[in-house]
């Protein structure tokens, strides 16, 4: 008796499965399944290749492989070139025009932190369910992601007369500057599509991304007068430029810190009779003695954000906080925009309950809307003025950015099946 039981509820469970999934889709993720050795084997090949953002020839060769497996699918590929003052390697872009359906931007990147005169990992697999190399998860994993749904959805035919447009960027991790130049050509052919969806490292299996914070930078200088450290503190001296410093720095923490979304951090910090300071390189160099009191002192941060007004309302703060100068100084912060937030809309919310849907439908459990402050810049943020967005659909793993940077080999294949399903959906809504 207890078998029969067991029995019904299998074809029961089958027969709801069946009716969530059309047939379409269940040749879908039978392809993901079939090529599933294929799509490693393109992910070890392009982990196996160093793409620092400074190693431009490795962002190109990895921008080849791509090329060559999106010609195969019948992409048109290209490689978007950057002027020489930026130092970067340039972007690949492959794209399919057509009429029908909603229009899709997709969003990963070539480099990664690990840059050519670091310690080499190469895709290694640790177990059944583990593998580690650089970039593995962040964002290899998420570019051969975006490979294989096309791929899968390519084989069907179901690619036809749709616009899709895949963008890997050779500088996410580091941009050239300035980064609205780097990012042009990016932002424009965004804003011919219905929805960007990015493939950076999934939060976790359940949770999808609406929100980003950006990243901006500030430079503070202040300025004493240099005399001996016997005087400090009277009215003829004053109090010189690192206690100033210290003062703008420590109001910042006691009257900005704890707001929500909002963080500014002091990165490097320089001071002295005299300094020194390279932007490029972030090298830094000081005179001093103890006993002078310090004529020059320097601060670079950034500032991280979730919409313009928060960044625009802290940063008049600071000014605030940095005109109230200690006797016998001067201050002056100067900020420098970088990536912009993505903050969370309802245009946003309405993709994760497709994805939710997909998920639910595969058995996969719901997927809900991740805290809009875990997570911080990245290249999705440029576009999400203008289209609805999606990011966190790639590789889960763990150890970004680290030698023991990994992928979850158990998740990534149902991660696959999933992305196919959400795209084709997607693709086909009216």
């Amino acid at each position: 008796m207890k078998s029969k039981l067991v029995l019904a509820l299998m074809l029961l469970t089958t027969s709801v499965f069946s009716q969530q999934i059309s047939e379409t889709e269940e040749k879908l993720l039978e392809i993901i399944d079939r090529n599933y050795q294929e799509t490693i084997a393109l992910l070890e090949e392009t982990v196996n290749i160093n793409s620092g953002t400074f190693n431009l020839e490795g962002v190109r060769e990895v921008g080849k492989i791509f090329e060559r497996e999106f010609a195969k699918i019948g992409f048109e590929t290209t490689w978007v070139t950057l002027p020489d003052s930026l130092r970067r390697a340039g972007h690949f872009v492959a794209t399919k025009k057509g009429k029908s359906g909603r229009k899709l931007f997709f969003i990963g990147h070539l480099d990664t932190v690990f840059e050519k005169d670091m310690p080499f990992y190469p895709f290694t697999m640790v177990d059944e369910n583990t593998a580690k190399g650089q970039g593995v998860n962040d964002m290899k994993g998420g570019n051969v992601m975006i490979f294989a749904t096309l791929k899968a959805l390519d084989e069907l035919g179901l690619l036809e007369d749709k616009t899709i447009t895949v963008y890997f960027t050779g500088d996410e991790e580091n941009a050239g500057n300035p980064s609205w130049v780097s990012r042009l050509d990016f932002v424009e052919r965004a804003k011919q599509h219905d929805y960007a969806l990015g493939y950076e490292t999934a939060q976790g299996f359940n949770i999808a991304t609406v929100a980003r914070r950006g990243a901006s930078g500030w430079t503070l200088k202040t300025t004493g007068r240099q005399v001996h450290s016997s005087g400090v503190f009277r009215e003829s001296v004053g109090y010189g430029a690192i206690y100033e410093a210290a003062r703008i720095l420590n109001v910042f923490r006691e009257e900005l810190a704890g707001e929500q979304y909002l963080t500014f951090n002091p990165g490097q910090i320089i001071g002295g009779s005299d300094i020194s300071y390279d932007a490029l390189s972030g090298e830094g160099k000081a005179l001093g003695k103890t006993n002078i009191v310090a004529r020059e002192a320097f601060v670079t941060g950034d500032l991280r954000f979730l919409g313009e007004p928060q960044k625009e309302a802290a940063r008049e703060k600071m000014r605030q906080i940095v005109a109230q100068n200690l006797n016998g100084t001067t201050a002056e912060i100067q900020f420098e925009d970088g990536i912009p937030s993505m903050p969370p809309t309802e245009g946003n919310m309405s993709l994760v309950t497709v994805l939710d849907r997909v998920s639910q439908d595969l058995g996969f459990g719901e997927v809900r809307a991740g805290d809009p402050g875990s997570r911080g810049a990245g290249d999705i943020s440029y576009v999400a003025d203008y289209l609805d967005c999606i990011d966190g659909l790639g590789a889960s793993g763990t150890g970004a950015h680290s030698p023991a940077e990994t992928i979850n080999m158990k998740e990534y294949p149902d991660l696959l099946k999933r992305s196919t399903l959400f795209v084709y959906r997607l693709l086909n809504q009216e």
